[in-house]
């Protein structure tokens, strides 16, 4: 069984890797059952948890995002002290991170993150060469992607398509057990597919893109505009905040849906009408099993996911000769990223091991040669 320890010498602290090991065969889904360390990287937050073989979360520690004009370096001193104040408590074996970014395919190099300052960032390397443990780096709609799957609304799925809707949409893919991760590592950007021509301009630089329509930033967005041109139908959320525009937000949008507000509840129907187009152009395109919703907007349960069922059903290309996807609400909420990054990271300590114990049988063969 492989151990990891922690030697402190001073103010310098490293995780260190002993491996005694005996040879098992498990699956890949399984082996090796040990304790690993998921990171979550957001924009506002950095979340981490050790996280055991069954998605079960031993302990979580989080702290906010260090501001994006500072250095790469910055953030990456920030996992290391989480990592490392959790391995004081937990014999950590691994460490995944889930970052909001573009990955490129051999999940080392952040290609790009519209939240932080990394460029072309060498992320894993960077950390393993700290922590001195295997790390894997993955955007965090895979790793949240791979949560669900695993122990969540998408178990039992052999072909799954994950939508995140936060202040903008991500999306992962999952085919048999795999993530589809592209040539280059970044597919499943479904937020950028063209669904208005012409429409509200993107960050991203294009016009009509689906998460302008479709996410936490367009439900605002409307509300706002609704607010500031004192349309009769925004009294209710005007009065709730004061007359303060900028304090309404995606969640208090929700609440006041839900408590009965007739212009909220039709934001989101606005929301999850444009969710169920773009859900049908992924159909016709991929033709999953499944549709996991996640993401904050999510937290809207039926207020946002009936009308995109309705939505889906009236655009999805052969409607009525074909199978139907089902379209279900993530279950893991916030923490399906950091539980997916500690479960992959898993099948990362799996080489390592292996490739450990290797390294371990060759020596052992040369030594009885020399002394043969």
């Amino acid at each position: 069984m492989s151990m990891y320890r922690e030697l402190h010498r001073g103010a310098a602290r490293a995780t260190v890797l002993r491996t005694v090991g005996t040879r098992e065969r498990r699956s890949h889904l399984t082996a090796p059952r040990v304790p690993t360390v998921g990171i979550d990287i957001g924009g506002t937050k950095v979340m981490a948890g050790v996280v055991d073989a069954d998605g079960t979360i031993l302990e979580k520690v989080r702290t906010e995002t260090p501001d994006k004009s500072k250095s790469p370096k910055v953030v990456e001193d920030t996992i290391v002290e989480l990592v490392l104040d959790l391995s004081d408590r937990h014999d950590v074996h691994a460490v995944g991170i889930g970052a909001a970014g573009w990955v490129d395919a051999d999940r080392n190099r952040v290609l790009f993150a519209p939240h932080l300052s990394w460029r072309n960032e060498p992320l894993r390397d960077r950390l393993a060469g700290r922590l001195a443990v295997p790390v894997m780096v993955d955007n965090d709609a895979n790793t949240a992607a791979w949560a669900e799957w695993r122990f969540g609304a998408g178990r039992g799925e052999d072909h799954l398509v994950m939508i995140t809707l936060g202040t903008g949409i991500g999306g992962a893919i999952l085919e048999d057990g795999q993530v589809k991760r592209g040539k280059f590592g970044v597919a499943g950007e479904f937020g950028h597919m063209q669904v208005v021509p012409g429409g509200h301009r993107c960050p991203c630089g294009n016009r009509g893109c689906w998460e302008q329509y479709s996410s936490g930033n367009a439900l605002v967005r409307e509300a706002r505009e609704l607010a500031a041109a004192e349309s009769p139908v925004a009294y209710g959320i005007i009065d709730r905040v004061g007359g303060n525009i900028n304090e309404i937000t995606g969640p208090l949008i929700t609440e006041l849906a839900r408590s009965g507000d007739a212009m909220c509840v039709e934001l989101l129907q606005d929301i999850g009408q444009w969710l169920g187009v773009g859900i049908a152009n992924l159909a016709a395109a991929l033709d999953p099993s499944c549709f996991v919703i996640g993401g904050g907007v999510s937290a809207a349960d039926d207020l946002l996911i009936a009308p995109a069922r309705d939505a889906f059903r009236r655009h999805l290309t052969g409607r009525g000769y074909r199978p139907e996807a089902r379209i279900v609400k993530a279950q893991l909420g916030p923490e399906a990223g950091m539980v997916g990054a500690a479960d992959l990271a898993r099948l990362v300590a799996r080489r390592f091991r292996r490739a450990n114990r290797r390294r371990v049988e060759r020596y052992e063969r040369y030594a009885r040669a020399g002394r043969a």
